[in-house]
């Protein structure tokens, strides 16, 4: 589904922003252009993850623009980046949301893990991962084309169903977290979102 409403066609990512680097515990070891982060088999750095649900409980999800580098038109979870050198957490995820959806919408913090995954010759994520969730409506989003080439409201049937086939473009975060949220994390879901 193409978006219902363009946000901004405005480039807010590069390979010359400078992420935070971590070590296996979250503590900052420095900064290093996300590039660099991503070359070869990734080095650790820190990241977010967030699922945005409608009132009726669906989740958003996006198909990932075709030039990005890693996973190109792979379908994800609503959005996910990386704090900047200096942000903090909320900062960072507050900013990216609103550039990649055009929303603001508070977050609740559910979890974070570590995960390595490489996409062949073209680089990996190597990312100490924050995971969010919080509520979107569509007639919110103002979603920017140079991020999404396509989203949509799925039903959680619908992602497991996603989940279980293999062949599925979708991005190998999206199905770590997902079953984490179904799963260890499904309580915590749901208080956070009932709130």
């Amino acid at each position: 589904m193409l978006p219902e409403r363009a946000g901004p066609a405005r480039v807010v990512s590069s390979d010359s922003e400078a992420l935070i680097r971590v070590d296996e515990d979250d503590n900052e070891l420095g900064v290093l252009s996300k590039g660099r982060c991503h070359d070869g088999h990734g080095l650790l750095h820190r990241a977010f993850s967030v699922f945005l649900f409608s009132g009726d409980g669906r989740l958003l999800i996006q198909q990932r623009a075709a030039d990005k580098r890693l996973w190109p038109l792979y379908w994800a979870n609503s959005c996910c980046s990386h704090p900047r050198a200096g942000e903090t957490m909320a900062e960072a995820t507050e900013r990216r949301i609103f550039e990649e959806l055009g929303v603001r919408t508070p977050l609740h913090f559910i979890y974070k893990f570590r995960y390595q995954a490489i996409f062949g010759e073209l680089g990996a994520e190597r990312e100490l991962c924050w995971v969010y969730v919080g509520r979107a409506e569509s007639f919110q989003l103002q979603p920017n084309p140079n991020e999404l080439a396509a989203w949509r409201y799925v039903d959680p049937a619908e992602v497991d169903a996603m989940m279980g086939d293999e062949q599925a473009l979708v991005a190998p975060w999206f199905r770590l977290e997902w079953q984490a949220l179904r799963g260890p994390y499904r309580e915590d879901v749901a208080t956070a979102l009932a709130g």
